[in-house]
């Protein structure tokens, strides 16, 4: 039983799969960038726009061409970054120091998100295609690094990002997580696919009422797909609600 989800009138998602399907879970895996925060912090467009220029000033081209390319690469190799090293050959450690020398003065602390984090039974991971200092700066300003196991990042999954299945494959062998006792939290639906295929209880966090700068239609495609087991647009309160199922 899948879960089809319309928005309510306060525009959050009803779920009308039980949630119960959580009980058991007991590996809490989160993608970071629009997931953990919401798109509207904007850290994630200023990212966008340091890759833009990266690409500008390596391919020597003007910031609205180097903009298109950067769409390019990332839809076809998964991130940017792969697409640049397996046509160009860059440094990825170049890269991803430039691609997140970002202004994270507007990510505020959210203690209630901790507190739904803290509650879920079990290990909880950040595993994301941005690079560890990045998560390391974001989950602080968030005040909820306390509540992770670990962190697993592009350099962890060998600069393959996802939704390569050798990357989920990767996050398996190294932190020891059973697929079927295991839920992700993804904001692009694609890169829940592999997941629900291994077993995994799958939810896609999708932006409240705005649309992410570097959004394509296609990556917002996909809510009412068979991969995706819920839907919501609010997390602190579907993580709620998902406590309120297990610890009952």
């Amino acid at each position: 039983m899948t879960g089809r989800h319309e928005p309510s009138a306060e525009g959050t998602y009803a779920h009308s799969q039980d949630l119960r399907v959580y009980k058991g879970v007991e590996a809490w895996i989160f993608d970071l960038d629009n997931t953990l925060y919401p798109a509207e912090t904007d850290l994630f467009s200023q990212i966008n726009d340091q890759i833009s220029k990266y690409v500008s000033k390596l391919l020597n081209l003007d910031r609205k061409t180097a903009t298109e390319q950067q769409k390019a690469y990332y839809r076809e190799y998964g991130t940017t970054l792969r697409g640049l090293m397996v046509e160009h050959e860059i440094d990825p450690d170049d890269f991803l120091a430039f691609a997140h020398d970002i202004d994270y003065s507007n990510v505020r602390p959210n203690p209630d998100l901790g507190v739904q984090i803290a509650r879920l039974p079990g290990k909880k991971y950040i595993f994301t295609n941005g690079d560890r200092p990045h998560a390391e700066r974001t989950a602080a300003a968030l005040g909820i690094t306390e509540h992770f196991e670990d962190i697993f990042d592009i350099v962890a999954a060998g600069l393959l990002p996802k939704p390569n299945k050798e990357t989920y494959d990767l996050f398996i062998e190294k932190t020891g997580v059973s697929p079927v006792r295991a839920a992700m939290f993804e904001d692009l639906h694609h890169n829940l696919e592999v997941p629900h295929r291994l077993g995994m209880r799958t939810a896609l966090i999708v932006p409240s009422g705005t649309r992410e700068v570097f959004r394509e239609s296609w990556e917002l495609e996909g809510a009412n797909a068979p991969h995706v087991d819920f839907v919501t647009d609010d997390l602190t309160g579907f993580l709620k609600a998902v406590n309120g199922a297990v610890h009952s």
